[in-house]
């Protein structure tokens, strides 16, 4: 069997994938803005300047690697329930050795709402 290129690994691991998100500027930035502070999208998006439909890819992408989680809901004065997101993570620090990446992430400290 060969050995897998870089895409096809980029594919299946976990860390890559991490580590991939974590070099986008914009999911860094919404990170960062919900580690001390729990955040509804729009709440992002006003802050960040950034349109809601990305915060909402960024946010669905976040908690699928499990870096954000939905902290609370809380329902507008329509009556809508509205998820208000928290970073997992208050630390990352990420190492290259032999070709080989180390990610260690560490627990966002900050209270919950």
């Amino acid at each position: 069997m060969s050995k897998p290129n870089i895409i096809q690994l980029s594919e299946f691991d976990i860390t890559q994938k991490i580590i991939e998100s974590l070099s986008n500027v914009c999911t860094r930035a919404v990170l960062f803005s919900i580690k001390t502070t729990s955040k509804d999208a729009n709440q992002i998006a006003e802050e960040l300047k950034i349109s809601l439909s990305t915060v909402y890819k960024t946010l669905s992408n976040l908690e699928e690697l499990a870096l954000a989680e939905v902290d609370q809901y809380i329902i507008s004065n329509e009556g809508k329930k509205i998820k208000q997101y928290r970073s997992r993570i208050g630390k990352v620090e990420i190492t290259i050795n032999d070709l080989e990446p180390r990610l260690n992430l560490y627990p966002n400290d900050s209270p919950k709402s």
